[in-house]
């Protein structure tokens, strides 16, 4: 795979590369086509090397490989961010490298599949990062993204939707889905709004009061 970076914007999303279940080379080579900034978290770092992707940036703990210096030899200049704090996932840890650098958005990849636990933190820090920095986490199938309290977009028709809950969602109203909510709460374990889809090509509106709202579109 060849080298990315067309932009060098801090406005353009950064792409992070995490350590679970790879995806397509195309999805990959999309996205790499416009991020300024490559970030490879250090479990992964093997299997990206070996796509021949140019990456900027190694963030980790880097307990689990010794020879950094001769494994990036070709990759300069590349920084290495060295995070042994374990109270952090490292995905948690290279998302607050990046909004310590100014950037306002970012995609990651790599970071669904294998691993549950680590699937369902990363989810997780959709939401809790909300404030912060925009993300944007895709796979082959999926793309997750938290919801602001107003939202507005053009899907076509009979297009997979889910609303899934962090937590607790209330007051929820959509307009443009099969299955719409009028003024209803959501509850993590009880009751969501997965595998829905919009009704026809338009709008689709989604408000809510309070709460996490991760936006799924899946495509089976």
């Amino acid at each position: 795979m060849s080298s990315h970076h067309i932009v060098r914007d801090e406005q353009e999303p950064a792409l992070i590369i995490a350590n679970g279940q790879s995806c397509s080379f195309e999805l990959l080579g999309q996205l790499l086509e416009w991020s300024p900034v490559v970030m490879v978290l250090d479990g992964a770092i093997h299997r990206v090397l070996a796509l021949g992707i140019k990456i900027d940036i190694v963030l980790g703990d880097f307990d689990k490989v010794e020879n950094w210096d001769e494994l990036l030899a070709n990759q300069q200049p590349v920084t290495v961010v060295h995070t042994p704090d374990q109270n952090k996932t490292d995905l948690e840890k290279g998302l607050d490298y990046l909004i310590a650098k100014g950037h306002k958005a970012v995609n990651i990849v790599w970071a669904t599949g294998k691993r549950a636990d680590h699937h369902i933190n990363n989810l997780s820090s959709i939401a809790k990062y909300k404030d912060q920095i925009t993300i944007v986490l895709l796979d082959d199938h999926s793309k997750v993204f938290n919801l602001p309290n107003q939202f507005t977009k053009w899907y076509p028709a009979h297009y997979n939707v889910s609303l899934i809950p962090l937590g607790s969602v209330f007051g929820l109203t959509t307009n443009g889905l099969i299955y719409n909510l009028l003024n209803e709460d959501l509850h993590l374990g009880e009751r969501t709004s997965s595998s829905n889809k919009t009704e026809v090509d338009g709008l689709v509106s989604i408000s809510f009061n309070k709460g996490n709202l991760l936006l799924m579109e899946c495509i089976d």
